[in-house]
């Protein structure tokens, strides 16, 4: 890493100034140098860390200091002590979950954002983060060929959002208050919602803390036979025995690239559905919906024209860096509704006029950071055709790995691949051919793999199958990470099967 020559001063008595330009210059030049260098070593650290649980906090001091120390002091602590317990994501062997993909764009864009420190709750406190956000939005709206009825230049609008939860709850929030104001509020208990086994865990906690029964939050099963995608038929079936019973349906939870295997859910025939019983429909596309910038992935989102809501999360696969969830709504006014507040503070002629989006009316929270920036940079930056050889390219080194998988005839595809996730499994037959004993032989190669610190993925359990996850889309990786990844695979394999023999 890089030398360290100046400090902070030493002295709590000396004149104190948190923000001085120069001494500023001296450190953010000194914090990219550290930045860069950890970039380039980057593979000389294991991907998943290796440190024991309490490690830092037996390191480091039990208070703080009283006395400012020295930055280069702290640089170096944080080469000592704190990279160790990383797990490192931007790791080009990383190929575990999604990807957190990130950018120099982006980079430069936090840089920018964070900087400013603007803390852009209405229109007045900040008009440039409210208009560039919705000129943002607009922009990503129309390289994904959404509807006017998503976008601010027709009749809806987009925010953006730290993650899918807090998307997912404020659409959720929306559709519950659409329908107790025609059902009344002391009727709540009454309100049901669907998603299937495969939609995100975070669906569910998003219902519970809108106030939604946990018995009252269908999970509706799926099947290898669909892929897993969740079926229309049942969803109805559903709906139609609720309200037999006097429930209320509210909302509907569609998924593009579900976590465990990316299936894909039948947008235009659940909208169908979710139409007939005046049922919202949220999709979510947070990792594979970035990929519908591409045309040969736009028909994954035919049927969105019907849905009331989506989002997707550029942070994942866009380049954006943490956090960047897009939200698009087909009637704001609805959110507004459920989620605007009006102190007298914040009371302004401009924002009653209703001439400007307040974007604290679009979310959880009232303060909010300048996050069009980054992606603003990342479109000015990269442009979509950039974009769009990137999605390709980890698309290309997934269909890559999934050719590895299918030559050997130890290992089989366990589900589709359709994006840049391929989910598979060691079953080398003979003894081991039970299912308890696959899912055994499975977790050891998974646990084997990732102890050496070479490669780390993770796993999921669908259908009652415990398969592997090898998730391509880290911003560093190349080919030669992925063949390298295959042959430790391989390798870990054969020990495990030389050990039993």
């Amino acid at each position: 890493m890089g030398s360290f020559t100046t400090s902070f001063p030493e002295s709590p008595l000396g004149e104190f100034k948190p923000l001085d330009p120069e001494e500023f210059r001296k450190r953010a030049h000194q914090t990219v140098d550290f930045i860069a260098d950890y970039y380039n070593s980057i593979e000389s650290y294991p991907v998943l860390s290796q440190v024991e649980p309490g490690y830092l906090r037996n390191q480091l001091s039990q208070t703080a200091p009283y006395n400012p120390e020295p930055f280069e002091a702290v640089l170096k602590d944080v080469q000592k002590d704190i990279i160790p317990g990383m797990t490192h994501w931007l790791s080009p062997n990383f190929f575990a979950y999604f990807p957190a993909t990130v950018s120099t764009a982006a980079f430069l864009g936090e840089m920018l954002c964070t900087s400013f420190n603007s803390v852009g709750f209405n229109w007045l406190a900040s008009p440039a983060a409210t208009e560039l956000e919705i000129v943002v939005m607009d922009w990503l709206a129309e390289m994904l060929k959404l509807p006017k009825s998503f976008m601010f230049s027709g009749t809806g609008g987009g925010v953006l959002q730290g993650t899918t939860s807090e998307a997912i709850l404020c659409t959720i929030v929306a559709a519950r208050d659409r329908a107790l104001e025609r059902i009344g509020k002391e009727n709540i208990s009454k309100l049901v919602v669907y998603g299937s086994d495969q939609t995100h865990s975070t669906y569910a906690k998003a219902c519970k803390i809108a106030g939604i029964l946990p018995c009252n939050i269908r999970a509706i099963a799926t099947t290898a036979d669909a892929a897993f995608a969740l079926s229309p038929s049942l969803v109805r079936e559903a709906i139609e025995a609720d309200v037999a019973a006097g429930l209320v349906p509210i909302y509907l939870c569609a998924t593009v690239g579900t976590t465990s295997t990316t299936a894909v859910d039948p947008l235009t025939a659940l909208a169908e559905v979710a139409n007939s019983f005046d049922v919202w429909l949220h999709v979510d596309g947070a990792y594979a919906g970035s990929a519908c910038i591409c045309p040969e992935f736009r028909s994954y989102l035919d049927g969105i024209e019907r849905a009331d809501s989506l989002s997707l999360s550029p942070h994942k696969w866009f380049l954006t860096f943490l956090d960047c969830c897009c939200l698009w709504v087909k009637q704001p006014s609805l959110l507004l509704k459920a989620l605007s507040t009006d102190p007298e503070y914040l009371k302004n002629k401009l924002s009653e006029s209703n001439n400007v989006v307040d974007y604290k009316d679009w979310q959880v929270g009232t303060g909010r950071k300048f996050r069009a920036l980054r992606l603003w940079l990342v479109l000015r930056c990269y442009g979509v055709a950039n974009l769009q050889s990137h999605i390709r390219t980890d698309v290309g080194m997934a269909n890559m790995f999934e050719g590895f998988v299918k030559a050997d005839p130890r290992f089989e595809i366990v589900t589709p691949r359709r994006f840049s996730l391929v989910c598979f499994r060691f079953n080398p037959g003979g003894a081991w051919s039970e299912p308890d004993s696959i899912e055994l032989l499975n977790r050891k190669l998974l646990e084997r793999v990732n102890s050496t610190g070479k490669v780390y993925m993770t796993h999921s359990k669908v259908g009652g199958v415990y398969l592997l996850r090898f998730a391509v889309g880290a911003t560093l990786t190349q080919e030669r990470h992925v063949m390298a990844a295959w042959d430790l695979i391989k390798s870990v394999a054969d020990k495990i099967i030389g050990e039993i023999n």
